[in-house]
């Protein structure tokens, strides 16, 4: 068995009936890469039920982020959703992911494509002031069903611009990029999937950038499978080669998820 820790919960937020945050307490031993993730979970008939969730709080801060669906018979989040401040939760003492920033090669710009609870990874990445310092322009992208479902919206939008740290950064390179696909949203452009954002290039043209190019852009991406999939043929197609564990590449993704 993996080695544990025991957390307790400092805070919970429910975005709407199917989306939840909340932070736990953080050890000062415990380390982690920004985009990186770690198991979490509570123990149920006496064994530990853990999944692996992304940390959505940046690696500097005090307690770390986690952002959540809701499954009504999920094995853990059907108990998970009904945490409260002050109980305890399991997390395992050893992050792990390849949805970190080294596993791409030097670029110009960074695009991190999400949908739903993918976004996880990218509130910790674009927190990081390092970031910053190795892209012109960094392009969050969610990809979601309700504008309910665009969470931290108020913390990409107004906390981190007036960041003390790092908000002209912010100011000057992050663009994002909120899109919903079953009710209407500020115009076209903004209701359509991720992959055909990228196919018809009204991504790049509402942004104002150039088209995708290999020798200049680079890819997190991080969301359902059907998402990672296509996202993947459309880069493939293009001529952007994947990163792995030994070689870095044009794009990353992260396949430890387990929203159950």
């Amino acid at each position: 068995m993996r080695n544990t820790t025991t957390e307790i919960v400092t805070n919970v937020h429910h975005w709407n009936d199917s989306l939840f945050s909340f932070k736990t307490t953080r050890q000062p031993t415990f380390t982690f890469e920004n985009g990186q993730f770690v198991m979490i979970g509570l123990e149920v008939d006496g064994k530990k039920l853990l999944r692996a969730y992304s940390i959505a709080s940046a690696n500097y801060e005090d307690e770390l982020e986690f952002f959540s669906i809701k499954v009504p018979h999920g094995a853990l989040t059907s108990r998970l959703q009904h945490i409260k401040v002050g109980e305890p939760l399991i997390l395992s003492t050893r992050p792990a992911g390849t949805l970190v920033a080294g596993y791409l090669k030097p670029g110009k710009h960074l695009y991190l494509l999400a949908t739903g609870t993918g976004l996880a990874p990218f509130m910790s990445i674009i927190k990081d002031p390092h970031i910053y310092e190795q892209y012109e322009k960094i392009i969050v992208v969610h990809g979601v069903r309700y504008i309910s479902e665009l969470a931290y919206q108020q913390t990409i939008c107004d906390e981190l611009p007036n960041n003390e740290f790092f908000g002209d950064w912010v100011k000057e390179k992050l663009i994002y990029y909120p899109t919903v696909t079953r009710e209407p949203f500020r115009s076209q452009a903004h209701q359509q999937r991720i992959t055909h954002l990228l196919t018809n290039e009204t991504l790049t043209q509402e942004i104002g950038l150039s088209a995708f190019d290999p020798n200049k852009d680079r890819f997190m991406l991080c969301g359902n499978q059907a998402m990672l999939d296509d996202t993947m043929a459309i880069l493939n197609e293009q001529g952007f080669k994947k990163a792995t564990s030994r070689e870095q590449g044009d794009y990353v993704i992260e396949q430890a998820f387990l929203e159950k």
